[in-house]
């Protein structure tokens, strides 16, 4: 089986959805909230709803299987129906009367959520996505809207075990809005357009395969067999960067983790990266992460001790 890169990429940043809660109405009503979170997603269920947020000139108009993603949004608010219309208010528990009464046939169903990252991940997700990306349902065989609609159903239900099916169904969730982006869309430069890109995939594979290689340009356009230059000048249009510049940041992520994940000295890991030195080494991490090795670690272990202890 070939190596998948998306769902390595996606297993190094630990992306998470996270089902937030949601809304159903019928009639006229409107809602607004404020956002927090850097990239929220809300999808319709059933029914129809217009969605504003800020920063966008025209609202977007869902129907049921549509998706939207908001990144670095402040606020988002929906209408439906017509005048007038009555305000209502989202709700985080799905176990409620208004969740468990409603119609599909009838009402307006819309769950939302938030995409959650490591530090790392956050940059290179908000680098992909515009300020608001409009997944459209590709209709009954779509498979974004079953995954929506099993999320639903688990969070609705309430059966034994709920609460963990919800996580593994946000998990393919999110998976099925990925690729649904990935297909509608015109990627930016970006990692995601550049795993997904076939042509740079023999290249990518020996970058990824063993990060701690010196790697030449030479060496890398003769596996997606093709000229430096045009090698060269479709990495940089698919990724945004230079192969090796890439190559850097890729390392940066790999160290990021272990350093996170596990107790590697980080003299050796540096030299498991490929860096002469662990000067060098540190240098480097410091210059994309903004603080040395071991002070990210130690930081990191800190805040995750933190969050287990106000956990319940």
């Amino acid at each position: 089986m070939a190596t998948d890169r998306l769902s390595e990429a996606l297993d190094l940043v630990e992306v998470r959805g996270v089902l937030a809660g949601g809304i159903a109405a019928r009639g006229g009503w409107w809602s607004r909230a404020q956002l927090s979170d850097p990239v929220k997603f809300f999808a319709l269920v059933s029914g129809r709803a217009r969605l504003a947020t800020d920063g966008i000139d025209e609202p977007v108009d869902l129907v049921a299987g549509d998706v939207a993603i908001l990144t670095g949004r402040s606020w988002a608010a929906f209408e439906a129906g017509v005048e007038p219309r009555q305000e209502v208010q989202p709700e985080s528990d799905f176990s409620t009367d208004r969740f468990a009464s409603a119609d599909r046939d009838t009402d307006d169903i819309v769950i939302g959520g938030s995409v959650s990252l490591n530090e790392a991940g956050s940059t290179l997700l908000l680098e992909t996505l515009p300020p608001l990306a409009h997944i459209r349902s590709a209709g009954d065989d779509d498979h974004l809207l079953a995954a929506l609609l099993r999320l639903f159903d688990e969070a609705t239900a309430q059966r034994l075990g709920s609460a963990f099916a919800v996580q593994q169904y946000a998990q393919i969730f999110l998976l099925e809005l990925l690729r649904s982006y990935v297909d509608q869309s015109a990627l930016p430069s970006s990692w995601l357009r550049l795993l997904v890109d076939e042509r740079l995939r023999p290249a990518l594979d020996l970058l990824h395969g063993c990060p701690g290689r010196p790697w030449g340009l030479e060496e890398l356009a003769r596996a997606a067999a093709m000229s430096r230059t045009t090698f060269a000048d479709r990495f940089r249009e698919a990724a945004g960067v230079p192969p090796l510049t890439y190559l850097g940041r890729w390392r940066m992520l790999l160290a990021q983790r272990a350093l996170r994940d596990g107790d590697a000295r980080v003299a050796a890991l540096a030299e498991e990266l490929g860096y002469g030195s662990e000067s060098a080494f540190s240098t480097a991490f410091k210059r994309v992460v903004g603080e040395s090795p071991l002070r990210y670690r130690a930081r990191v272990r800190q805040d995750a001790n933190r969050v287990r202890t106000q956990t319940p």
